[in-house]
């Protein structure tokens, strides 16, 4: 899969789930729940130790589902990117910027999401091939910080994670956001072995994201 029809499904998706968990077991078990809810983009974080094995795990069980996409979180650097396409994982999304991270995925073909907070960093970012950045962390940031950035650099597909809820997300995506992370509260869930409420949950994320669609 190339970069654009990553990037293509990716902003189709329109949410992605940020999975962190304490085991094997519990990420894949919230990964799961949460793609079988309807949400079918995943990001595993390197949190995790485990991490690369999770991203192969999922690759592996759901290599006939299309519409998904897995992806590694909190890269910090080229060689845990190198890892995680290795894994398998489909884009990388990391806190903060780096060069070297965006050389290595440019290299590979692979959607590279790092964290800015400033229009330096923004243009920094694009100029090195990144092809969406992410606002985070977006409580801290706000809603206002996207309008205000789309005005002089339009160009840019934004992800929001850190501070999105089910009362917000119609908010977040009207102020300009393509993709939105969540994960807080999936994985408290997870880390409870409540996995059936993390469907639903999940589902009522996508039905928020259909409302959205539909009244835009």
């Amino acid at each position: 899969m190339g970069k654009l029809e990553t990037m293509t499904k990716l902003k189709a998706n329109k949410l992605v789930l940020v999975v962190r968990g304490e085991s094997v077991e519990e990420a894949l078990a919230c990964s799961l729940a949460s793609i079988e809810g309807g949400i079918k983009s995943v990001e595993v974080t390197y949190t995790n130790p485990f991490a690369s094995e999770i991203i192969c795990q999922l690759q592996n069980r759901l290599k006939n589902a299309s519409d998904v996409l897995i992806g590694a979180g909190t890269v910090l650097d080229e060689g845990t990117a190198r890892q995680a396409i290795l894994a398998g994982a489909q884009f990388i999304v990391a806190p903060s910027f780096n060069q070297a991270t965006a050389i290595v995925c440019n290299r590979y073909g692979i959607p590279y999401f790092p964290g800015c907070m400033t229009v330096t960093e923004i243009v920094t970012a694009l100029e090195s091939g990144v092809d969406m950045v992410k606002i985070f962390p977006g409580s801290t940031v706000g809603m206002s910080f996207i309008k205000a950035i789309k005005s002089p650099l339009p160009q840019i597909n934004v992800m929001v994670t850190g501070g999105v809820n089910l009362n917000n997300l119609k908010e977040w995506f009207a102020a300009g956001a393509e993709v939105l992370g969540i994960g807080g509260e999936f994985n408290q869930l997870a880390s409870k072995g409540q996995f059936e409420r993390i469907t639903e949950k999940a589902a009522d994320y996508v039905r928020q994201c259909e409302a959205f669609r539909k009244s835009s």
